[in-house]
């Protein structure tokens, strides 16, 4: 534990890319959900556990390492129609508001950044514990979840069905499964 934290109760954590996903799920039809995954998580937390709300997180996902289990899907995601990750190789997330709901429960709000769009989203996040791995380190672990509309961040492709639906739906539930490692 460096100084700073052993003086203020601050600890800064390095998410770990290896244990940590995001997750989303939406409508395909109208009629069922399609769930895929991003790896590629990286970030940091600044944890301030004398003054919670001055604690903050930042993350970004590499949009290239999308996956829903078939190539052809994951690939037009990747393209142009939706997250174009030749132009925007990644999303990123920057906390502008941490508030404790109560006990292990949390209210993170910041500035998602999608394509080349950026809005506030809050993501309502819970502490699944802490603990020390095999070479000694503390780890820490959250899950995060969401609720956007894809075309807020200029993911507007659609095609429209015969029966009046359409292709894809507007809402995507976000799920973040973030393993941090306590870096001082």
């Amino acid at each position: 534990m460096t100084t700073l934290a052993a003086e203020t109760g601050v600890s800064t954590w390095t998410i770990d890319p290896y244990h940590s996903s995001a997750e989303f799920a939406v409508k395909h039809l109208m009629v069922s959900t399609v769930r895929g995954r991003f790896g590629g998580v990286e970030g940091a937390l600044r944890i301030d556990e004398a003054d919670p709300a001055a604690s903050s997180v930042s993350a970004s996902i590499d949009v290239a390492t999308v996956a829903t289990g078939v190539e052809q899907r994951d690939q037009h995601l990747r393209s142009g129609d939706f997250f174009g990750a030749e132009e925007f190789p990644r999303m990123t997330f920057a906390s502008t508001r941490v508030e404790r709901r109560d006990g292990e429960r949390w209210r993170v709000t910041g500035d998602l950044t999608v394509r080349d769009v950026t809005k506030q989203v809050v993501l309502e996040t819970e502490s699944e514990g802490r603990g020390q791995d095999m070479d000694g380190k503390e780890r820490a672990g959250f899950t995060a979840t969401t609720t956007l509309n894809r075309k807020d961040f200029g993911l507007t492709w659609n095609a429209l069905l015969e029966t009046g639906g359409v292709a894809v739906g507007d809402t995507v539930k976000i799920t973040l499964g973030i393993e941090a490692i306590r870096a001082g």
